[in-house]
């Protein structure tokens, strides 16, 4: 399993996004199985993707839901609670609402690998202090 972020998302899908390619490259790396967002990621994708190619785009995104190679994780109370704290200890960063519900998601998962393209997941910490590991 692998957490998923809104730019590499959006790259896969709109190949006229500068890291279209990388995001490409570095997916075919990726463990099998299916790549797991969250809401807030799934909602800031549909809208960048809108953007960028109208609903043909956002199409594409729903059909990774539908055959399940993206799984959209629902937050609980804790996950949402914990989203706040984060926010507020990475305020000077800043961390939005979507960085911090996919931290939340990995300590509730239990996993430490992202695909992101955000720099700001080398910053971020789990509780007990480690690190992700970031993809690409």
């Amino acid at each position: 399993m692998i957490l998923t972020d809104t730019g590499p998302l959006v790259a896969l899908i709109d190949r006229n996004d500068p890291n279209h390619m990388r995001c490409v490259e570095a997916a075919k790396k990726l463990p099998t199985g299916p790549a797991v967002t969250t809401w807030p990621c799934f909602t800031e994708a549909m809208y960048l993707l809108y953007r960028a190619g109208g609903f043909p785009a956002q199409v594409v995104l729903w059909e990774l839901v539908e055959s399940e190679r993206l799984v959209l994780h629902d937050l609980g109370f804790d996950e949402v609670n914990n989203m706040v704290s984060m926010m507020e200890k990475y305020r000077d960063t800043p961390m939005d609402l979507a960085d911090a519900s996919l931290v939340a998601a990995a300590e509730n998962l239990g996993t430490k690998r992202i695909f992101t393209l955000d720099r700001d997941f080398y910053i971020y910490r789990l509780a007990d202090g480690t690190a992700l590991d970031v993809a690409p």
